[in-house]
C-alpha cells in the first residue's frame, strides 16, 4: 500500500502550483502510458499501478529501468485525477519546449489566445496531431499544459505537438514576414480563398475571442460562414480550429 505522505504528494500533481513546484505531472490510463513508455520524449519519476496491471504490460514489454509501485485499487481511487480510477497511474517529469527557427518553410502553427478550457485546449491538441502542425503556441492565460484533463483530452497529441508558452508580440517580432490568420466576423469567407501560404493561425478565447492586440497584427481575417439555416451564435474553440484546419491544410 502506499503511504499517506506518498499519496499526499501525489494528490498534489492535480494543482499547478505544485506541477511547477515539483516540475512533474500525471498521466493515468493503460492507453496513454503506452505510449509514453513507447516515447523518448517524457522522463519517468514512477509508474504506479496493479498488479495485474503489471502482468499484462510491463514486465512483457518494457526492459528499461523505470520506478515502479505496486498499488491496490483504493490506493489508486484516492490518487485519481477522475471519478473512477485506471490500473496504471504514471508519474513524468515535464518536456522541454524549444522550437526550430525554420518552422514555416514547410508547415502551419497554432496559437492559442487564451484557451481556458482544459477539454478544447486538449482537443486542439489533437487537432494539430491529426493535420501534422508540429508546433503549438499559447498565451500565458492558456489552461496549463500539463493539466490532467488537457493531457486526458489530447489522446497522447500532447508527446508529439511541441507547446510552446509564449507571447504574441516576441512571435509576431520574431517572423514579421509571417502570415497570421485569425476568425472574425469580418472576415473572409475560408472556403473561398484559393491558395493559403504558411503562417499562424490564432485560436481566440471560448467567450472572448481573439484579444484587440492581436487583433490589431493579424495579416489575414478570415471567417467560417453559417449554414443556411444556421442559428447559433457561434463556434467551439476547438470544433472552429478543426474546421480552419481541415480547409487550410
Amino acid at each position: 500500500m502506499l503511504s499517506k505522505n506518498r499519496i499526499k504528494y501525489l494528490r498534489s500533481l492535480k494543482l499547478k502550483k505544485f506541477r511547477q513546484k515539483y516540475n512533474n505531472f500525471t498521466v493515468e490510463g493503460e492507453k496513454i502510458v503506452s505510449e509514453i513508455l513507447q516515447s523518448s520524449n517524457v522522463e519517468i519519476e514512477t509508474i504506479i499501478a496493479t498488479s495485474t496491471w503489471k502482468t499484462q504490460y510491463f514486465n512483457q514489454t518494457f526492459g528499461k529501468s523505470i520506478l515502479y509501485e505496486e498499488a491496490v485499487e483504493n490506493d489508486l481511487k484516492k490518487i485519481t485525477n477522475f471519478s473512477s480510477p485506471s490500473s496504471v497511474f504514471l508519474v513524468g517529469k515535464k518536456m522541454s519546449a524549444d522550437w526550430e527557427d525554420d518552422i514555416f518553410k514547410s508547415n502551419f502553427s497554432l496559437y492559442l489566445d487564451g484557451i481556458q478550457d482544459p477539454g478544447n485546449f486538449g482537443t486542439i491538441l489533437r487537432i494539430a496531431d491529426w493535420y501534422g502542425i508540429p508546433y503549438v503556441f499559447c498565451s500565458g492565460k492558456c489552461a496549463d499544459l500539463y493539466n490532467p484533463k488537457v493531457i486526458q483530452s489530447s489522446m497522447g497529441a500532447f508527446l508529439r505537438v511541441k507547446v510552446i508558452p509564449l507571447d504574441f508580440e516576441i512571435l509576431a517580432t520574431r517572423y514579421p514576414n509571417v502570415p497570421f490568420y485569425g476568425t472574425v466576423l469580418d472576415g473572409k469567407n475560408i472556403f473561398k480563398i484559393n491558395e493559403y501560404e504558411k503562417g499562424v493561425i490564432v485560436i481566440g478565447n471560448e467567450g472572448k475571442g481573439i484579444s484587440s492586440t492581436i487583433l490589431e497584427q493579424l495579416t489575414h481575417r478570415i471567417f467560417i460562414p453559417k449554414g443556411k439555416n444556421g442559428g447559433a451564435e457561434s463556434l467551439n474553440a476547438a470544433v472552429a480550429t478543426g474546421i480552419v484546419c481541415s480547409v487550410m491544410l
